[in-house]
């Protein structure tokens, strides 16, 4: 069984195209997946510059088609929710309940974004009479994806809208998740949040259902900000462009924590000028936590850390996949976090330019790929 579908391609120098790729039967342990909705961020952009053909995307959200003969978890029709984590199960990190850096599964650990075993076979999935990788071993946009079954895991409500459960792949995963797997931020805290996009406003969501006392968002985007106050900030500061290293709003952060700054930070803007911003916000022996992911050299006046401050730099929040979505779910569910809302266009995949223009400058929390 093959099939010829639709799917977004990165060439590798800065452009992509919207071409015809044939995928295949699933193997013993693999799932071949209807991808119903792909949401973006901004590595997807960033995987135009990989310098080698990817089908794009690394979050979404379809049903299952196919199945494995050695597949147990999912079964043909139910609605699944993609995750890029692909845990081993042996290696030391797994084993040490750290599956979302297995040392021998995940694209950013073992394989630079690039092909891993837990990447489905890669003759499974051709492009142009050649086989072709799958970003974060899944590229969701396409509207069928063949992966492991570790990157699957099924939807406790199997109704859901799949724009919804699309991002809880990795921007709903990783702020939440970096607020209470990893900062596991206490009840009555004083938290911040630098920048308020997708991610922010996901620890914004994280560190309320952890029931801290005051959140308080910063961004230089007045729009943004009344969004944080929707999802659960409870102070707002309007920063300027030219505060360098964000230290007058740091200010402000103490004014609002009793002089001291605050329990937690959270940096959320992907500016490596902005790396160190969040030791400025923490108290002595408070928690600076990097969410963003930034991979550039980062100056930090160590002055910064005085004292006994820390500083962590987690990846995806911590994830557990088969733990955690469906917590997420859970949580949504009973109206204890916002999913729809934070969507705030969708575009077929013709459109996908369009969607990226609408991401850079600013315009959408969170956009969508719908099939």
């Amino acid at each position: 069984m093959s099939i010829q579908c639709k799917a977004a391609i990165a060439k590798g120098d800065g452009t992509f195209s919207i071409e015809t790729i044939e995928v295949g039967t699933p193997k013993e342990d693999e799932v071949l997946v209807a991808i119903k909705a792909a949401s973006l961020c901004h590595t997807d952009h960033d995987s135009l510059h990989w310098g080698k053909p990817i089908i794009m995307g690394h979050e979404g959200s379809g049903i299952v088609k196919a199945i494995g003969n050695n597949v147990t978890q999912v079964k043909i029709g139910d609605a699944v929710i993609l995750n890029w984590a692909t845990p081993c199960g042996e290696c030391f990190q797994c084993t040490n309940e750290n599956e979302h850096i297995c040392e021998q599964n995940s694209p950013v650990v073992a394989g630079a974004n690039g092909y891993t075993p837990g990447h489905a076979h890669k003759d499974g999935t051709t492009w142009r009479g050649n086989s072709i990788e799958r970003s974060f071993n899944i590229g969701t946009i396409s509207e069928y994806t063949l992966v492991k079954e570790s990157a699957v895991v099924k939807n406790p409500i199997q109704n859901m809208n799949h724009s919804a459960a699309s991002i809880i792949s990795c921007g709903v995963m990783t702020g939440f998740g970096s607020a209470v797997n990893t900062a596991q931020v206490e009840e009555n805290a004083s938290a911040v949040v630098l920048g308020t996009g997708g991610v922010g406003l996901n620890v914004i969501q994280g560190i309320k259902v952890c029931k801290a006392s005051k959140i308080i968002a910063v961004d230089v985007n007045e729009q943004r900000l009344e969004m944080a106050l929707e999802f659960g900030a409870t102070h707002t500061i309007l920063a300027d462009r030219n505060d360098k290293g964000l230290l007058k709003a740091a200010e402000t952060v103490k004014e609002m924590t009793n002089g001291r700054g605050a329990d937690y930070a959270f940096e959320c803007t992907a500016i490596p000028e902005l790396g160190a911003a969040p030791l400025a916000m923490v108290r002595n022996a408070g928690t600076a936590v990097q969410v963003s992911g930034i991979e550039k050299e980062v100056l930090i006046d160590m002055s910064l850390f005085e004292w006994d401050k820390k500083y962590i730099n987690p990846l995806y929040g911590k994830c557990n996949p088969q733990k955690d979505f469906p917590k997420i779910v859970e949580y949504y569910k009973n109206g204890d976090i916002k999913l729809d809302e934070m969507i705030t266009r969708s575009y077929p995949i013709e459109k996908l330019e369009h969607a990226f223009q609408d991401m850079l400058s600013g315009r959408n929390a969170k956009g969508v790929i719908v099939f």
